[in-house]
């Protein structure tokens, strides 16, 4: 169901059967048991990381193409980012997550991470 869809009618009976519509389709309680609100924070924090690690890297290749790197700073960029990448999947084991889990739908931007 799409959440942003507004309600284009002038009947106040209109608009009050749509914002039941939506209600209907929200949760009526927020499962906040401890292990579900660790993971999911576990979870949005990852995919933070795997975002700005996926930025950094690109700024990396785009530096190295344009040739302002030296040779030192290229192996230190490449050992930092096998470091991040086998710490990340340590984690992910840890935690239980795959990478199609970490990516949050932001609607109608699509996906935050490709």
């Amino acid at each position: 169901m799409n959440m942003n869809k507004t309600v284009e009618s002038d009947s106040p009976d209109e608009f009050i059967e749509e914002i039941e519509r939506i209600q209907d389709a929200l949760p009526k309680r927020i499962d906040a048991n401890p292990e579900n609100v660790e993971k999911g924070l576990a979870k949005l924090v990852l995919t933070l990381i795997e975002l700005i690690r996926q930025l950094m890297e690109k700024q990396g290749m785009r530096r190295m193409e344009s040739g302002s790197l030296t040779e030192e700073e290229i192996e230190r960029l490449g050992v930092t980012f096998m470091k991040l990448e086998n710490k990340m999947a340590e984690l992910k084991e840890i935690l239980g997550l795959k990478d199609e889990n970490l990516n949050l739908n932001l609607g109608p931007l699509g996906n935050l991470i490709e």
